[in-house]
C-alpha cells in the first residue's frame, strides 16, 4: 500500500496538469483572424441595458420619478457640513 499511493498519486497530477496545457494552449493558439471576428460588423453587441423595471406597460422608458435609498453608514460630507446626523 506505501508503494501504490505514490504511484497512483504521480499519475494524477501528470494527468492534471497535462490537462491545465492543454486547456490552456487552446487560449495561446488563438490567431489574429480569430481575435478580429469580434470587432467585425457582424458581432452585434448591445451599447447599454435597460431593466425591466424602468419600462412602462407598453414598453417605453417610463418618466416616472425613481426612488432613492440611503443607507445609515453612508459617509457623505454633505450630511456633516449641514450638522445631520443619521443615528
Amino acid at each position: 500500500m506505501t508503494i501504490l499511493f505514490p504511484i497512483i498519486y504521480s499519475a494524477a497530477l501528470t494527468y492534471l496538469v497535462w490537462k491545465a496545457f492543454k486547456v490552456m494552449s487552446n487560449g495561446w493558439n488563438i490567431t489574429g483572424t480569430e481575435k478580429k471576428g469580434f470587432s467585425s460588423p457582424n458581432f452585434k453587441q448591445k451599447k447599454y441595458t435597460i431593466h425591466p423595471e424602468l419600462l412602462d406597460k407598453s414598453g417605453n422608458i417610463t418618466e416616472e420619478e425613481l426612488l432613492t435609498v440611503r443607507f445609515s453608514n453612508d459617509n457623505d460630507s454633505t450630511l456633516e457640513e449641514k450638522g445631520t446626523t443619521t443615528d
